[in-house]
């Protein structure tokens, strides 16, 4: 069965979340833990997350890609920005508990001019400081299109964060389809040479969900633009074919196209549609 959903707005609580992503015609979903341009994160309500947790049961939700705000940059320049930054996903983790065995997705940041080496040292040192052992929550960081200084636009940064924490067994990737495509992996014509090469430098063990967008831009332009599906220069055929390889076809997956409700309703139809059910 094909686990897709969209990203969905948390302002109203997570039963909410979970009616409306059955209005979409989804089973699972991702949402922002708190503003995505970052600030204080709203106060859970256990009663709403009681009655969230029902609905996911019944409808048999798949895994929930949560998703950090924007605004944070484990490797920042600044200490205001890193206290703030390792403060909220401390305080997001906290509350992921509270739906347990989830994922928490986070863009690695960028390392504003102070070189990929110590950035990949300050965010591996963040995320031995925030894993513990007790948590139920897989933390996933997601590949990136390598834009400015960004880390994570390759395959080797990844690798070379994971290589540094301590707590491997909570962490895991989330591939962005529309990233690696403007980060120069070929994923239209060679989607087995990409996973292939993902599989050598990370392991595809580590690979736990995927973001699936379309692009508005060509292969390696490192711009991250995303685009609708089937109205980039990803395609339809390509990104159908990433929902049914044997190796990513069982991972949720999650739209974050520039669309409004009706249109990710309508993508998620298409993408079931052409998914063979095994």
């Amino acid at each position: 069965m094909l686990m897709i959903g969209s990203h969905i707005s948390s302002a109203k609580g997570y039963e909410a979340m979970g009616k409306q992503a059955l209005k979409l015609g989804a089973n699972t979903f991702a949402f922002f833990t708190r503003n995505p341009r970052g600030g204080s994160a709203k106060a859970l309500d256990p009663e709403d997350v009681k009655r969230f947790l029902a609905i996911a049961k019944e409808h048999q939700f798949g895994t929930l890609v949560a998703h950090a705000p924007y605004t944070l940059n484990p490797c920042a320049a600044k200490p205001e920005v890193l206290e703030f930054t390792e403060r909220a996903m401390r305080e997001d983790l906290i509350r992921m508990e509270e739906t347990p065995g989830n994922y928490y997705n986070f863009h690695p940041g960028s390392h504003v001019g102070q070189g990929v080496e110590t950035g990949i040292r300050l965010i591996a040192g963040l995320l031995n400081r925030i894993l513990t052992p007790e948590q139920h929550t897989t933390v996933l960081l997601e590949t990136m299109a390598g834009k400015g200084s960004e880390v994570g636009g390759r395959f080797e940064e990844l690798a070379a964060i994971r290589e540094l924490v301590t707590r491997k067994e909570k962490l895991g990737v989330c591939l962005d389809t529309c990233h690696v495509w403007d980060g120069g992996y070929d994923i239209v014509h060679d989607l087995d040479g990409v996973l292939a090469e993902f599989d050598r430098v990370i392991g595809l063990e580590h690979l736990k969900a995927i973001h699936l967008n379309d692009s508005q831009n060509p292969m390696g332009s490192r711009k991250d633009r995303h685009a609708k599906i089937g109205e980039g220069t990803i395609g339809l055929p390509a990104l159908s074919a990433v929902t049914n390889h044997p190796l990513l076809r069982t991972l949720p997956f999650v739209l974050e196209t520039p669309n409004d409700e009706e249109g990710y309703a309508r993508e998620i139809r298409i993408l079931r549609e052409r998914y063979r059910d095994e």
